[in-house]
């Protein structure tokens, strides 16, 4: 049975094995039963789903989770938390640890071993110096998943879910919209974790839509064109695109786009040629993509 998520026993299990918090690794442990209760309902979890859990700590969200899937795989990058969680989870046949860094590992083959192929299920309370890569490296991998169940920084998790004319409107916003339906499950105070983060945090749920809803040619052209307009979100989109590095071409050549270029698919899509980045849509980015 769950039994870490309080002070008491979070402090119990870290003095018992003389475990040391590490700053690299972003490492803040939920101590509120109520709060992972909420993301298990959020997640959907049931006994027909295999769940890899990204940043297990000592194994407390990670007991709720194998009391609800089928199979969970715990994903943990620190090595000292490993005889910790073969403690803290040697009461479940449902868990396979690994020590390893997410980025590096393939989730895709541990899909089709643990579940066959079919698409599985993230949860996480992920490090916030690494949020983005890990959503990012998930998504652009095509790695089999329905959905990704993530307590990360409120800030990360409002920019994820906006629109355009908003000031947490961005690359990060557009990104995840092209593969994912956000939705902001709940907020999160620094009370809840040990240690106290510095900020508040936010659990989102990111639905894997099965097609994108919007249709693009070629999508490493579209999020080149995304990311330069947003490094310089001050400047005009024209001003933006044509002081970037390049843009990637339809003929596969890197080669930098001109402010006229610019300029004349703008009045081509009835747009002012002063617009900025940040008031275009994820349909108008697309259509915008796929006029090169």
């Amino acid at each position: 049975m769950a039994y870490l998520a309080t002070p008491t026993a979070t402090s119990e299990i870290i003095r018992k094995h003389g475990f040391h918090f590490q700053k690299k690794f972003g490492q803040n442990f939920l101590i509120d039963a109520n709060i992972l209760e909420k993301i298990i309902r959020a997640a959907k979890i049931t006994k027909d789903d295999c769940v890899i859990e990204i940043g297990p700590g000592i194994g407390t969200m990670t007991q709720y989770l194998a009391e609800h899937a089928r199979e969970v795989v715990a994903v943990e990058i620190d090595k000292n938390l490993i005889p910790i969680l073969e403690d803290t989870l040697s009461e479940y046949d449902n868990v396979t640890i690994i020590n390893d860094d997410i980025l590096k590992v393939d989730i895709a083959g541990l899909a089709d071993k643990k579940n066959g192929g079919r698409p599985v299920k993230i949860v996480a309370n992920l490090p916030y110096y690494i949020t983005t890569p890990i959503i990012m490296g998930l998504f652009e991998s095509n790695v089999p998943l329905s959905s990704i169940t993530i307590m990360v920084q409120k800030e990360v998790a409002d920019r994820m879910q906006v629109g355009p004319g908003t000031k947490d409107y961005g690359a990060l916003s557009l990104a995840v919209q092209y593969y994912a339906k956000p939705e902001v499950i709940m907020n999160v105070p620094p009370a809840c974790f040990m240690p106290k983060p510095g900020v508040g945090s936010s659990v989102i749920r990111l639905t894997r839509f099965t097609k994108p809803p919007v249709d693009v040619a070629d999508e490493k052209k579209f999020f080149s064109i995304i990311r330069s307009a947003f490094n310089q979100r001050r400047k005009t989109l024209a001003n933006a695109l044509a002081n970037s590095s390049a843009i990637i071409r339809e003929d596969g050549k890197n080669k930098k786009i001109t402010r006229d270029e610019v300029c004349a698919i703008l009045d081509q899509m009835g747009l002012s040629q002063t617009i900025r980045g940040e008031a275009l849509t994820l349909e108008e980015f697309a259509k915008f993509s796929n006029l090169f």
